[in-house]
């Protein structure tokens, strides 16, 4: 069985950031990978959480804790074609017109593609709720979808 970057990163569904001033030690390990100035696990971790899995892999990676820097890794690929294993997906976020996929630096958010379901795209990813988990969000805020590896 090959293991993949979704099946690798069901492995820490559940993982949560640490409330109050402490901090989750795998998570800030996560985000010290490429960001070694991070001091505590309030600074957000989807980007780092992916990285780390395809560190872990050996895969490309962004190397940067900005969502929308995984808009450069990988190759883009429709959502039609989309397929849970090495397919990154990433989003707008926050509220209000938000700016296209020609800026990098704008909020984002990014996670593992899970499944397409009516208007729903499912994403496995850190920094969901505070935790790595499965969240559908609206395919509105997509912004792109690409592949790790063929």
């Amino acid at each position: 069985m090959e293991i993949t970057a979704y099946s690798l990163a069901e492995r820490f569904v559940g993982l949560k950031e640490a409330k109050g001033p402490t901090s989750n030690s795998h998570v800030l390990a996560m985000l010290q990978l490429d960001a070694g100035w991070v001091v505590d696990d309030s600074t957000p971790w989807c980007s780092a959480f992916l990285n780390y899995v395809a560190w872990l892999l050996r895969l490309p990676r962004s190397k940067n804790l900005a969502a929308r820097s995984w808009l450069t890794v990988g190759t883009p690929v429709p959502i039609e074609q989309a397929r849970p294993g090495f397919d990154v997906v990433i989003l707008k976020r926050g509220g209000g017109d938000q700016p296209g996929v020609e800026v990098l630096e704008a909020p984002g958010h990014v996670a593992l593609f899970s499944g397409l379901e009516g208007d729903t795209v499912f994403c496995l990813g850190g920094n969901q709720g505070d935790q790595v988990s499965v969240v559908g969000y609206p395919v509105n805020r997509l912004l792109g979808i690409r592949r790790l590896r063929a």
